[in-house]
């Protein structure tokens, strides 16, 4: 009930009290007490309840922005919605590339494929 207070400590707690302010003060000292230990559990359980919403607050602000970083993800790699059927754009083979690299590197592999069909014309 008391932590670590035992029975026999509580008695001797209650007998200095009673020494101290009297029989006739000591309910109203203990009413004020409990009234302050009271108002002192009721702060501490909203304060509680504050921290509380704080963090599942930040937790649901976290969880929006990884949301959003895949829609916009999505809507980066995703064809338009207007593109006709089948003929919708593939995803780049390296994300981190420019289209104007993918396109150079495009037709360099193109020249590079007729230089070796042409090479295979002229030794076969």
């Amino acid at each position: 009930m008391f932590g670590s207070i035992g029975f026999p400590e509580l008695l001797v707690i209650l007998t200095i009290a009673l020494l101290i302010f009297g029989p006739k003060k000591l309910p109203e000292v203990g009413r004020s007490i409990g009234k302050a230990l009271r108002e002192f559990r009721k702060t501490s359980d909203e304060i509680k309840e504050k921290i509380e919403e704080e963090i599942h607050a930040e937790e649901f602000k976290e969880i929006k922005r990884d949301i959003n970083e895949i829609t916009d993800f999505k809507s980066i790699t995703s064809p338009p919605e207007d593109s006709p059927p089948g003929k919708a754009d593939k995803m780049p083979e390296d994300p981190y590339k420019t289209p104007q690299e993918e396109k150079s590197q495009k037709e360099e592999s193109a020249q590079e494929k007729q230089g070796n069909d042409e090479g295979k014309k002229v030794s076969g």
